[in-house]
């Protein structure tokens, strides 16, 4: 088991991500037009470089890399958005980038990846066997592998994301956060119940691949035997121990939404707020519109708005 970042480690990286991140907005949703009663806020990761909260665990992990490593090459497997941010922190260092996908990941993602100057091979179906092939790779050509969620300097991060929304809105409740490998939700429970021991954590997956809502349930990891939703990003089909170990321990509850309702919400947002965001993005949204999370009507939650696009429009 590699070791779980704490508060201090998450603290140094939003001082090494500085500059190279964005800030994002930490907005009110319109409540207006919310069928909530508890008072709900957007953070709109939608709008950090490259559409996705993952370029803060790129950089945080790059800038952790020796010259050598960093001349030599990055090389990662993705579903798009951690291609992506890796794709960014080479562009930003001058290292050389390869980024493995899956047939499923959309051409735009591709051609996005390649204006960032990143050499890019799709193989295989789903994220997991994009990302044998990658370390294999790695191995072979002594590239530096970045994995997009079980890497502590990747958690500490995606955890930097934690502590800029508590300091935007400091008496927050609750958390409501996608889940796909766990990197996300991994960074933003350690570093949100490290600041507020009680605030809840509520993780949010896809109906067609529940990674780690039934590796929580079990207890282990367990390895899903076939993936059913579009939602590209959230889909693969097992976890790592490091993030089941902070999930089982700091997350309150996994829930579970459809494809449908992640895609009613990307439609809210878009119709609402102007907000293009992609069916993972809306994830944590769908958990709230869906009616899967009833909050109490005293309780002041956050939703992350985890990744732009188009796809649930």
């Amino acid at each position: 088991m590699e070791r779980i970042p704490d508060l201090a480690a998450i603290r140094r990286a939003a001082a090494t991500v500085a500059g190279e991140v964005r800030r994002t907005p930490l907005v009110p949703a319109d409540h207006d037009k919310l069928p909530l009663a508890a008072e709900t806020w957007l953070k709109l990761e939608s709008l950090q470089v490259t559409g996705s909260f993952k370029a803060r665990g790129a950089i945080n992990t790059l800038r952790s890399l020796a010259p050598e490593e960093v001349r030599r090459g990055i090389i990662t497997a993705s579903g798009g958005n951690h291609g992506l941010a890796v794709a960014y922190a080479g562009y930003v260092a001058r290292s050389p980038a390869v980024i493995y996908l899956p047939k499923n990941v959309p051409a735009a993602k591709i051609a996005k990846l390649e204006t960032w100057g990143a050499t890019v091979v799709v193989e295989g179906e789903v994220w997991d066997e994009a990302n044998s092939a990658a370390t294999a790779r790695a191995e072979r050509e002594g590239l530096t592998y970045i994995h997009p969620f079980a890497d502590p300097r990747v958690i500490a991060g995606q955890g930097t994301l934690g502590l800029e929304i508590l300091e935007q809105q400091p008496d927050l409740d609750v958390l409501v956060v996608a889940i796909g490998g766990g990197g996300l939700i991994s960074g933003v429970a350690l570093a949100a119940k490290g600041l507020k021991p009680g605030i809840k954590v509520i993780g949010v997956e896809p109906t067609g691949a529940p990674t780690l809502f039934e590796s929580v349930k079990a207890r282990r990891l367990v390895e899903l035997p076939h993936i059913a939703t579009a939602a590209n990003t959230l889909a693969p089909r097992m976890s790592a121990a490091i993030n089941l170990e902070i999930i089982g321990e700091l997350v309150d509850e996994i829930l579970l939404v459809s494809d449908e309702e992640m895609r009613e919400a990307a439609r809210w947002l878009w119709f609402e707020h102007g907000i293009a965001a992609e069916l993972s993005g809306a994830a944590s949204l769908a958990a709230l519109l869906s009616g899967r999370y009833r909050p109490k009507p005293a309780e002041r939650l956050c939703a992350i708005v985890c990744g732009a696009g188009t796809d649930g429009l």
